[in-house]
């Protein structure tokens, strides 16, 4: 059982580091200025931290017994909770708005597609990981 969670908090922390190292690259890049996106965050220690903590966290949902078989399905399934959690709670208690709208008005879109790449790579990590 320890090798499971093991597995799964470390699935939902290395997607954690793909999924804040494809947003640096896309705000370094110039791609979420030109999406009408104001997201472009410095990819330092304290910024990479608790996003590593909190991926790993919600990493534990590749526990559930949901669509066992499935890493793709399961990481899409899965990577709505986080985004979810950002669009509904994080970014309104930074006074982005509901979904983060302040940011641009792709801003919900970019959460998701980010957000499913994490959710992909926690599930296969859990997957071969275990």
């Amino acid at each position: 059982m320890i090798r499971k969670i093991n597995a799964a908090f470390m699935g939902g922390l290395i997607g954690a580091l793909v999924d804040s190292f494809n947003i640096w690259i896309l705000g370094q890049a110039g791609i979420t200025a030109a999406l009408g996106i104001a997201l472009r965050p410095d990819f330092t220690a304290p910024w990479l931290y608790p996003r590593l903590v909190w991926g790993g966290l919600w990493g534990l949902l590749f526990l559930l017994p949901v669509l066992k078989g499935r890493p793709l399905r399961r990481g899409l399934l899965f990577s709505l909770a986080p985004s979810l959690m950002v669009l509904l709670v994080v970014f309104p208690s930074m006074g982005k708005g509901l979904f983060g709208l302040e940011f641009g008005l792709l801003t919900p879109a970019l959460v998701i597609l980010l957000n499913f790449i994490w959710g992909i790579v926690g599930a296969y990590w859990f997957r071969f990981g275990r």
